[in-house]
């Protein structure tokens, strides 16, 4: 039997490279984490939560799949 392979981080698209994350959203806030800010480098166009992993994409950044 193969390995369980984990499910890819949540991906959100945001128009700041500040960020605030409290692993909330589908689950009840509760669960989430305690909440904290990140600041991603625009150079590198995402950030990464550590405590949940969530990645947050700057729009029309590099890291932007969607960005033409």
């Amino acid at each position: 039997m193969p390995p369980q392979v984990p499910p890819p981080p949540e991906v959100f698209r945001v128009s700041t490279v500040q960020v605030a994350c409290d692993g909330s959203g589908e689950v009840d806030p509760a669960l989430g984490h305690p909440r904290i800010y990140l600041r991603m480098d625009a150079a590198l166009g995402f950030v990464e939560c550590g405590y949940c992993d969530r990645r947050f994409v700057l729009e029309g950044g590099p890291a932007d799949s969607k960005a033409a």
